[in-house]
């Protein structure tokens, strides 16, 4: 099992912004949020689907992009430790957004632990799709997508060709969602108590559903406690960690 990696207290955890130009109010408050109450966090989770759509690092010119990354680096440079899981949206975010950002790429799923010793609290991250497997069909593509190869050739595509493909593929998204149960596109029990038991029965920290609650679980006779994030129209929603308690928070 990978070691976990260490954050400062308190935490905040996002997920699920999909910032666009096209959705100012929803920019307007995530900017809001790094100058406010992350200012006063000692790390920041950013649990994937940050933009809306990232083609790929060579878009870091693009003025959108320089600005939401430029806010992330003032915030890094302010001392709070920004940590990035990459969504299904964004999962072409690389190392030179990290640099742009001041940010670190974490894997999915993260073992984070807050503080040392036997009774530092340790909290798993995940974006959550994985976690979807009733659907098959995202799960097929997840596989394509994700797959290092597949990658490499995409970002061979000139930037353009990228934006397009990307464009025509979040339509062919919005449309098979309409065609599918609700139940289907949520999380599976069986997936995330394997996943539970595989890390030792942590509190788990996810998002992507857009559901956000808070579940508890009973696995091989261990309670477990199961976050999910809420998604983003036009106000900040976070879960803020203190070390012991949890709590949703929104502005």
């Amino acid at each position: 099992m990978p070691e976990a990696v260490h954050a400062a207290l308190p935490a905040l955890f996002v997920s699920d912004l999909h910032l666009k130009e096209e959705e100012p109010a929803t920019v307007a408050a995530f900017l809001d949020f790094l100058t406010g109450p992350a200012r006063g966090a000692g790390s920041l989770f950013i649990l994937g689907d940050l933009f809306e759509y990232w083609a790929g690092d060579d878009d870091l010119d693009a003025p959108f992009n320089q600005r939401v990354c430029a806010a992330l680096r003032t915030l890094a440079d302010h001392g709070v430790g920004v940590f990035f899981i990459a969504g299904n949206r964004d999962l072409l975010a690389g190392e030179g957004f990290a640099r742009a950002a001041g940010l670190q790429l974490l894997a999915d799923p993260c073992r984070v632990r807050f503080g040392h010793g036997e009774d530092a609290a340790l909290v798993l991250l995940s974006h959550g799709d994985a976690l979807c497997t009733d659907d098959l069909a995202y799960q097929a593509y997840r596989r394509q997508v994700r797959d290092p190869a597949w990658q490499a050739a995409f970002l061979a595509q000139p930037l353009t060709a990228r934006k397009a493909f990307i464009e025509n593929l979040r339509q062919q998204s919005e449309a098979a969602k309409r065609e599918k149960a609700v139940e289907i596109m949520d999380v599976n029990a069986e997936a995330v108590a394997t996943l539970l038991r595989a890390h030792r029965y942590p509190t788990l920290v996810h998002g992507h559903t857009h559901r956000p609650a808070r579940h508890e679980h009973a696995i091989d006779g261990r309670h477990c406690v199961r976050w999910v994030l809420s998604d983003w129209h036009g106000r900040a929603t976070w879960l803020a960690f203190d070390g012991r308690h949890f709590e949703a928070a929104s502005a």
